[in-house]
């Protein structure tokens, strides 16, 4: 793990002025790469996400015979071109870093490719959920050589197709289960009938992302049942798809109005969109911001006070930190519920906020399931990332306002952001 300490820059009670654009969306960028690379014809992703996790995902698909192209357009905005392959083909190894939608989209993918398929990636992605994802290929009479642990690293011995059909799975840890088996069953022969069979889904946002972006290449998902998705096999059809700023990144950004006063703006931000980020503009009203639609973008006005919050986060969870940073600065006490599927993010996100925030001087207390913090003056200190993109922001959000905040490793926020640091002094310089 890198020690590598970052100042996070102070600006105490400063109002700011900003207008910032957000790179593209991770969770439509890596979604649109799986399904381009399935489709009958080419397809175009404009302004994509340039992440180590859409780098990875873009890797693993040139690995298996998807032709990747890259251009501008005449404005400079980034083109990725993408020229599906009439057959995936082995051998390959592929480095799935720890990307969750690498480790469990691309898996379905190889094994619709002919020879052995070799996964690995970085030792926390061994700990990682990925047992419904190999459970439910091998049910569908996929051949994998997990030893019997049902995570990473591990070998597919493809066939060139999946017959598909029915299958159950307990999705119940990472609705990525089921994103990954829906994006390629239109290419499985009978497509695939897929059954949620265990507790509470996590993120239903994403799922509905998945099927919006299906039917936009041509799809047909039929998801009138609850907990239940049944897509027909068909030939997907390439795509010309302008990926829409990722609203989760947003969250830091706007936190800085939220703490520091003055206004954020956010340009192309969608009216309507499946991302999960999009719930921002009533957390934060419900915190004390002031949101509103402007022909530049959507802007949040920090208020005269941050207010606690009591908020079921389970639908959006990965909003958690940034929204625990805004909460330890607030006025009254908040509670973050319904996240117990975080700890099996990047890392344990309760454990780690709660150890941060604490060593800082604040008063988190962790539930099974829930944060609870209350509201202390904090202190400066070294703030630890655990190889986590968003324990990383959540840091700077604090430093804004408590000096001497160093964050470590704070380049892992290359995992989805390119340049958080620049990002970040360019929006405090307005």
């Amino acid at each position: 793990m890198s020690q590598e300490l970052w100042s996070a820059p102070f600006r105490g009670r400063q109002p700011v002025a900003a207008t910032i654009s957000i790179p593209g969306s991770k969770s439509v960028t890596n979604r649109a790469l799986i399904l381009s690379a399935l489709a009958k014809t080419p397809s175009r992703l404009i302004k994509p996400l340039r992440s180590r996790d859409t780098e990875l995902m873009m890797k693993g698909l040139q690995a298996l015979g998807v032709q990747i192209t890259e251009s501008l357009t005449p404005n400079g905005d980034e083109i990725w071109s993408i020229d599906p392959a009439q057959q995936l083909y082995g051998p390959a190894s592929i480095n799935v870093g720890n990307a969750g939608t690498v480790m469990r989209f691309l898996p379905p993918l190889a094994a619709l490719a002919k020879g052995l398929i070799n996964f690995d990636g970085d030792p926390r992605s061994y700990e990682r959920p990925l047992g419904p994802v190999i459970n439910a290929l091998e049910q569908l009479g996929v051949l994998i050589d997990h030893k019997n642990r049902f995570a990473l690293p591990l070998t597919i011995n493809a066939s060139g197709s999946i017959k598909g059909g029915v299958i159950e799975i307990d999705a119940s840890a990472s609705s990525q289960f089921v994103s990954a088996l829906m994006l390629v069953a239109p290419a499985m022969q009978e497509g695939l009938m897929i059954k949620h069979v265990g507790g509470n889904l996590p993120s239903q946002p994403h799922i509905d992302m998945t099927i919006a972006m299906l039917r936009q290449f041509g799809a047909e998902v039929d998801d009138s049942v609850p907990a239940q998705w049944n897509v027909k096999p068909c030939s997907l059809i390439g795509q010309d798809l302008v990926v829409e700023p990722d609203l989760s990144n947003a969250a830091p950004f706007m936190s800085v109005a939220m703490v520091c006063g003055g206004s954020v703006t956010i340009r192309d931000w969608p009216k309507s969109t499946t991302q999960p980020g999009d719930q921002l503009r009533e957390i934060f009203a419900r915190m004390g911001g002031e949101i509103s639609f402007t022909d530049a973008g959507l802007t949040i006005k920090g208020g005269e006070k941050i207010s606690g919050i009591d908020i079921d986060l389970h639908d959006v969870g990965e909003l958690t930190p940034s929204i625990a940073a805004v909460a330890t600065l607030a006025e009254s006490p908040t509670s973050l519920r319904g996240i117990g599927h975080l700890r099996l993010h990047e890392t344990d996100r309760l454990v780690a906020l709660r150890t941060e925030i604490n060593n800082l001087g604040g008063s988190v207390i962790e539930e099974e399931t829930a944060l609870h913090i209350q509201p202390k003056p904090l202190h400066g200190g070294v703030f630890h990332t655990y190889e986590d993109h968003r324990l990383a922001t959540a840091g700077a959000v604090i430093g804004l306002v408590v000096e001497g905040v160093e964050v470590e490793n704070i380049a892992t926020t290359r995992k989805t952001l390119p340049d958080f640091p620049g990002l970040w002094s360019k929006l405090l310089n307005g």
